[in-house]
């Protein structure tokens, strides 16, 4: 084990020379002892920093205007779908949760499944994608899933099921119901609430600006879409 080094010790070993670094009172002098003082005890008593990794989130979110990112997921009957199966149709992505009173506004006065009826009758492919966590709030077991969605009158293409949360981290989805609708080009070209009315008043949806509805009615007739991006309302998605 090395000796430590004192500032006082003698640099200099021939007689007659100054014990020390430098003559006293000197200002560059009383910087130097200052600085290494500082170095000695950094030396002996400082940590090393451990780098702090950044939080692992997806390498790809949806944007309005750029292509949809691809997915694959199970459906409610053990069905591997993917996004990019449906190239050349309307594809709406509805993020869902059967317990979630603003869900159940849309799917009990029956505003949800008549706008499924309405555009998968057009031609379009029609996603409601749960990403509720194992245990969390709208987590059921396939076989209960499918019951409920006879109960509900749904008329979704599928019913995919995203409990790692993979595909609603990569489309941003944040409430329930949040939707989203992609064009036959695959690009994403609304993204937001169902409609302007945030509430869970089933009376509300009669006089509401349905932004689903305005989205899809102006792009199959190839004209732009009037609101493309908009806040969604409702519950928060339950990821893990």
């Amino acid at each position: 084990m090395s000796r430590s080094i004192s500032l006082t010790d003698n640099l200099d070993s021939k007689p007659g020379r100054a014990r020390g670094l430098c003559p006293k009172g000197t200002a560059w002098c009383n910087l130097l002892t200052a600085a290494l003082l500082a170095l000695f005890a950094c030396d002996r008593f400082c940590l090393t920093a451990t780098p702090v990794q950044a939080a692992k989130g997806p390498s790809t979110v949806a944007a309005v205007g750029k292509p949809a990112p691809d997915f694959e997921l199970t459906d409610s009957h053990g069905q591997m779908r993917t996004l990019s199966a449906y190239r050349g149709k309307f594809v709406i992505l509805e993020w869902t949760n059967f317990d979630c009173p603003f869900v159940r506004k849309h799917y009990d006065s029956g505003n949800m499944w008549r706008l499924q009826k309405k555009y998968t009758g057009l031609g379009a492919i029609w996603l409601s994608i749960n990403s509720s966590a194992a245990g969390l709030q709208g987590s059921y077991p396939p076989e209960t899933i499918n019951k409920l969605l006879l109960q509900k009158g749904s008329c979704a293409t599928a019913y995919l099921l995203d409990p790692d949360g993979t595909a609603g981290r990569i489309y941003g989805a944040k409430a329930t119901p949040h939707m989203f609708i992609i064009n036959p080009q695959g690009t994403l070209i609304y993204a937001g609430a169902i409609d302007d009315k945030n509430s869970t008043d089933p009376s509300d949806i009669k006089s509401a600006r349905n932004y689903v509805e305005l989205a899809l009615d102006a792009a199959m007739l190839g004209k732009p879409v009037p609101v493309a991006n908009t806040t969604a309302y409702g519950c928060s998605v339950k990821y893990k």
